[in-house]
């Protein structure tokens, strides 16, 4: 039976980083996450604990802050909380929502599970992972 297309398939399809990624690849990435939404000054993560979630923002944004002080912000089409699940340690910084969130949830057993079943998905957290801790060696 064909599923139609879930408006959030739609939406992770507009990402540039999935570009490459199949309709088909994109509803399962899709159908292994859970839809959020969250006010403004939600705390997502904190700083140093176990890595188990990671979002896909869809709208909104976020401050990322290492020793309470911000050392980004990040927006629709960010990936955040991989690295710690790509790079099996806690997590190195702290996130909070600074407006009102639309964001994709993933345990950690999913977004490993879809890195695996889709290589290109896969490809693309691990390039994620791979700038920002360049970025965190050069600061």
């Amino acid at each position: 039976m064909f599923k139609k297309h879930s408006p959030h398939a739609a939406r992770l399809q507009a990402i540039t980083r999935f570009s490459g990624l199949t309709d088909d690849q994109i509803q399962q990435i899709a159908d292994k996450s859970t839809y959020v939404q969250l006010p403004r000054d939600w705390s997502l993560m904190a700083e140093s604990t176990p890595a188990d979630k990671a979002y896909i923002i869809l709208s909104g944004t976020v401050s990322v802050r290492q020793h309470g002080e911000e050392i980004a912000q990040l927006g629709a089409g960010d990936v955040m909380g991989e690295v710690a699940i790509v790079a099996h340690s806690l997590r190195t910084a702290s996130v909070v929502s600074l407006t009102e969130l639309e964001v994709l949830h993933f345990t950690s057993e999913s977004l490993t599970d879809l890195a695996a079943e889709i290589p290109a998905f896969g490809a693309a957290l691990r390039a994620t992972t791979t700038e920002r801790l360049e970025h965190k060696s050069d600061g």
